[in-house]
């Protein structure tokens, strides 16, 4: 996504349409669970328990009733209607609406957020990916993020050892699809939009020397990608042996930086210095 009203809506419209399928998948799916736990202790690593937390696509709100539960409070932002009223329902029956507060708003376009400044900025599996550069979104955070607060980004990067591994299947377009450096083009519910892949030295440079990096941890380096459910539930003993492995793995580079997606946590500088400063 570069940015224009055209791009922005071709994803919403995509991801709208497949909200109540988006949901199901994720259902009885235990590895996408495990994924999702190491994210939220990585999170609560950083961030302590009542904190102001700014989500950035939201999706159908796992997340943010997730952090809700833990003690945070979390205004949950989205472009797609169809993603943000499952969201309102799901704070609606969990009896969130006290912590959780939800908006329409693209990532690129931050200054509508009606809110902050927050004590963390948190997007989770691979939204940010959206995005065709990602320094307007570091400006845009920048602005709202509070001196000293936090980042958790989960990123996608352009290389996972899994997907590359399909070569040996003849799958061979699968298996390089993230090495192309205009990144690839997603087909979703009939809707065509390109997904681009960075690297945490990507990340870091968008955001600039006004932010240190607290850590880069992957995820499935060694386990599937988080489309496959079967395995897991399939084969148990050897996605647990699996699943050791990438606990270990996962913490090391260059592993750390060769999963389905990557975990990466910066810290603003507390003297409030802005994104760019002494470039």
């Amino acid at each position: 996504m570069t940015g224009n009203a055209g791009d922005i809506a071709t994803i919403a419209d995509a991801f709208t349409r497949t909200a109540a399928r988006y949901d199901a998948f994720a259902e009885d799916h235990p590895h996408l669970t495990r994924l999702r736990q190491k994210v939220y202790a990585a999170v609560e690593q950083a961030v302590p328990t009542g904190a102001w937390v700014l989500e950035l696509n939201a999706g159908t709100g796992t997340d943010a009733v997730e952090l809700a539960r833990r003690g945070y409070r979390v205004h949950a932002t989205d472009i797609a209607p169809g993603m943000l009223a499952r969201i309102r329902d799901k704070v609606a029956t969990g009896g969130l609406a006290e912590r959780v507060s939800v908006q329409e708003c693209s990532f690129l376009s931050l200054d509508d957020v009606e809110a902050g400044p927050f004590d963390a900025v948190f997007s989770d599996l691979g939204g940010l990916n959206c995005a065709g550069d990602l320094a307007p979104v570091a400006r845009g955070i920048d602005r709202l993020l509070a001196p000293g607060g936090v980042v958790v980004a989960v990123v996608m990067p352009p290389i996972c050892l899994w997907e590359l591994a399909l070569v040996f299947t003849g799958q061979f377009r699968l298996a390089v699809r993230r090495l192309s450096r205009g990144g690839t083009v997603a087909h979703l519910e009939g809707r065509r939009f390109t997904v681009h892949y960075f690297t945490p030295r990507n990340v870091v440079s968008a955001f600039g020397p006004a932010y240190h990096v607290l850590g880069v941890e992957g995820l499935s380096v060694l386990t599937p990608t988080a489309e496959s459910k079967n395995l897991a539930k399939r084969h148990p003993a050897a996605y647990r042996t699996l699943a050791w492995l990438d606990d270990r793995a996962s913490r090391h580079a260059p592993l750390s930086r060769w999963g389905d997606f990557f975990i990466v946590v910066l810290r603003r500088r507390p003297d409030g210095a802005i994104v760019g400063e002494g470039r």
